[in-house]
């Protein structure tokens, strides 16, 4: 079997390595299936390798194609594995109540995600009853610089980790260099939470709260608002009712001993 060297010098298996590249892939693309030509093209792997690692995932479970077999998407099983990972990991279950009380309080929709890379995935939302996404963000991501909870935790670490840039641009409002993404995350320090006003979806502002429950924080939470509702008195309101949750949620986490300290 071919493997060739990781991190931390443990010998990575090639054929491993080549399936969770596939499944990354088509995970990302969404509702935008690919065909067999385009998935080996993407990957550099010789067409016959590439047809047979998609019909052992097909047979698993892992990979989905259409009735003419020449489409294919992410399975099913993805979809259980990531529920089992929400489901057995111990910050999350500590956390899901009290994003009930917040969204409760404030109306607002109110969301749990932790830091991958320069990417944040959501772990966890509740919805307003005002505003209500026709897909969830849960086992989504998002560009880190282009949102709130993700900004929330670069702030909590050092500028030196940045990429040099330029970063992609979700909105007209989104910081795409790394000297004004360098600013913002000054001002996040200085005032305690992060501020993203239309930076990641137009229409829409989030204010972000880094959960230091670890060092440096990978989890945080946010409150997102449209802008039509947003006034300043109702700012200050989110602003004092997120402190408060996050400083209860971090007081909470003593519940979570025991638990495995996942990397």
């Amino acid at each position: 079997m071919a493997e060739t060297e990781g991190a931390g010098g443990v010998r990575e298996v090639k054929s491993a390595a080549r399936t969770l590249d596939l499944l990354e892939l088509l995970a990302a693309r969404g509702d935008r299936p690919a065909r067999l030509q385009e998935l080996a093209d993407a990957l550099e792997v010789p067409r016959s390798s590439m047809y047979a690692l998609l019909q052992t995932l097909i047979g698993r479970g892992w990979v989905r194609t259409d009735t003419t077999g020449s489409l294919y998407g992410i399975g099913i099983r993805a979809l259980l594995t990531g529920t089992g990972y929400l489901d057995s990991d111990p910050r999350v279950r500590a956390v899901r109540p009290y994003l009930d009380e917040a969204s409760e309080a404030l109306g607002e929709t109110i969301h749990l995600a932790r830091l991958d890379g320069m990417d944040v995935a959501y772990l966890a939302t509740r919805e307003s009853h005002e505003y209500l996404r026709t897909i969830s963000r849960v086992g989504r991501r998002l560009p880190a610089h282009a949102g709130a909870l993700g900004k929330a935790l670069l702030a909590e670490r050092p500028d030196e980790e940045l990429p040099e840039g330029p970063y992609e641009a979700l909105t007209p409002r989104t910081r795409t260099t790394r000297a004004s993404l360098v600013a913002d995350l000054a001002a996040t320090r200085a005032r305690g939470h992060s501020v993203d006003r239309e930076e990641g979806v137009p229409g829409i502002v989030g204010f972000g709260f880094a959960l230091r429950y670890d060092t440096p924080a990978r989890d945080a939470i946010s409150c997102s608002v449209p802008t039509t509702r947003l006034t300043p008195a109702h700012e200050d309101r989110i602003v004092r009712v997120m402190t408060e949750t996050r400083a209860r949620i971090e007081a909470a986490t003593g519940g979570t001993a025991g638990a495995p300290l996942w990397r």
